[in-house]
């Protein structure tokens, strides 16, 4: 899933260098945190945040075919 975070936000953002994906389980739940220049925030988020919430549906469903749950957080 680290990996899919990392691909989709290097595909939107203007400096994919900047991307950070750390993966970690938190409380029986995977916690995926995303951290990209601040230029490139609000392509990631996109407008009324549809983006992220989009990024988080497909993790959701990936996790639940897995039996598992995750979060995604997009780190200032």
């Amino acid at each position: 899933m680290k990996l899919l975070v990392s691909h989709l936000a290097r595909g939107l953002v203007r400096e994919p260098g900047l991307v950070r994906v750390r993966e970690h389980v938190e409380h029986g739940r995977t916690v995926i945190e995303l951290s990209v220049g601040p230029s490139d925030r609000g392509r990631v988020i996109g407008r009324e945040g549809r983006t992220a919430n989009a990024m988080r549906t497909l993790l959701e469903a990936l996790a639940g075919r897995r039996g598992g749950s995750v979060s995604l957080e997009i780190l200032d």
